[in-house]
């Protein structure tokens, strides 16, 4: 994995390469409301599934690697496509204060993550000061990123031992997702000129990011260093993000299905087309193929949401699923910050059943070799569910409601309010 592979929104597979342990690496939308249909008021309970899957995908790809997966959904072109929507709602207020909503909602989950992964860096021995590649003065400028993410982070390459608790790329990869942090960032605060734009001239401001991303993710121009990750991170995913613009504004819905589709399979087509081409170390994973990833997620936005229904409820047997969803969007940004590092945790823990007397078998040891990553798979869940419950409601304090442990709709699990708990029984 190299420096590129981190900023360009792409963290590796965390267990396809080890079968006890992993050998080594899209929520977020930085936010729990999810942007309603123009014609409808309240949540849109369509685009709150959305988000429920496109996270769950992303687990499933961090932990397993398949990278059929990133075509299948691309989960980081609908989650801004998404977040974008949103934030055109949000801009019928003054800019100003929407974007510093925007971050407020977005730091305070960041701070507990960068604090807990911080701690454990350093507690592993990490020296900043020692670090070749972070050393001197502007690797303490570049720390300002743990607490406002507008670049990539330092962090060590290697720490520990491979023998260790945790694998010695652990940092790499607990660090991974933030670039997904940098990249909504930027978006929220280029989202007023963009939407500025995008009501003058819809399909040019539509059609630019495509544009750029077959200028900057093909190599026709190179821009060194995490200024050319953050141009290209911005190209590939900001077509979805205006998308979510013209969903909003009901640009959309103007344009004739048949039309939006005939226009988008072609376009989805081409994705394929110059990925089989341009295969990366992993195959068909678009993360690794910009103008692959790009064009591919246009597209599949596109027909997401030109069929997309304005659902208040969750309809039919989808309703049995109404508070997994209800959780997952509330506490989108702990999810997506903490899933790789719950990931991870599972090692340890499953490792301990081969000590178990009944596992001293070759045949008991094999069994667990050969589904080591279903039960990875199983265990991460309710890991995430701790993590819900231990740092979540920090996204609660983050935008000014009361805390809640457990968020998914039902009227319990919120801490007691003050002239509650002094109420008398």
């Amino acid at each position: 994995m190299t420096a590129q592979d981190y900023t360009a929104g792409t963290t590796p597979a965390l267990g396809a390469a080890r079968a006890v342990a992993p050998e080594q690496a899209p929520a977020a939308s930085g936010v729990a409301d999810v942007a309603p249909s123009v014609k409808r008021p309240g949540r849109d309970r369509y685009l709150d599934m959305l988000r429920t899957i496109a996270l769950v995908r992303v687990i499933a790809y961090h932990l397993f690697g398949w990278a059929w997966l990133t075509v299948l959904f691309p989960s980081m072109g609908v989650m801004f496509a998404l977040a974008g929507s949103l934030m055109a709602r949000s801009l019928s207020r003054p800019a100003g204060g929407v974007i510093r909503g925007r971050i407020r909602r977005l730091l305070p989950p960041l701070w507990v993550f960068s604090a807990v992964v911080l701690v454990l860096m350093f507690a592993g021995g990490w020296n900043l000061s020692k670090d070749p590649d972070h050393a001197g003065t502007w690797g303490l400028v570049e720390m300002i990123n743990y607490v406002i993410p507008i670049g990539a982070p330092p962090f060590p390459w290697s720490i520990g031992s491979k023998s260790g608790l945790l694998e010695n790329t652990w940092a790499v990869q607990a660090v991974g997702p933030l670039w997904y942090l940098r990249a909504y960032l930027w978006f929220v605060i280029a989202s007023p000129l963009l939407l500025w734009a995008f009501r003058r001239a819809p399909w040019p401001t539509l059609l630019a990011p495509l544009a750029l991303t077959a200028v900057v993710g093909t190599g026709v121009v190179s821009i060194p260093g995490e200024t050319g990750n953050a141009v290209s991170d911005f190209a590939v995913f900001g077509g979805c993000w205006v998308l979510g613009f013209a969903h909003h504004e009901g640009v959309l819905a103007k344009v004739p299905r048949y039309l939006a589709i005939s226009c988008s399979a072609p376009l989805m087509a081409f994705g394929l087309w110059w990925a089989s081409g341009h295969l990366g170390p992993d195959g068909w994973d678009l993360n690794d193929i910009p103008l692959a990833q790009a064009t591919w997620s246009f597209g599949f936005v596109v027909i997401l949401l030109q069929y997309a229904p304005s659902w208040q409820e969750l309809p039919g047997r989808l309703a049995r699923w109404d508070k997994l969803v209800t959780l997952s969007n509330n506490r989108a940004v702990t999810i997506y910050l903490w899933h790789n590092m719950l990931i991870m945790a599972t090692v340890p823990i499953i490792d301990l059943a081969y000590n178990l007397p009944f596992m001293q078998s070759e045949r008991a040891t094999g069994l667990l070799d050969s589904t080591y990553m279903l039960w990875m798979f199983v265990l991460v869940w309710p890991l995430i569910g701790l993590a819900i419950i231990s740092v979540g409601w920090v996204e609660d304090l983050a935008a000014k409601r009361s805390p809640r442990l457990w968020p998914n709709g039902a009227k319990r699990g919120a801490f007691p309010s003050p002239s509650r708990s002094r109420r008398k029984p």
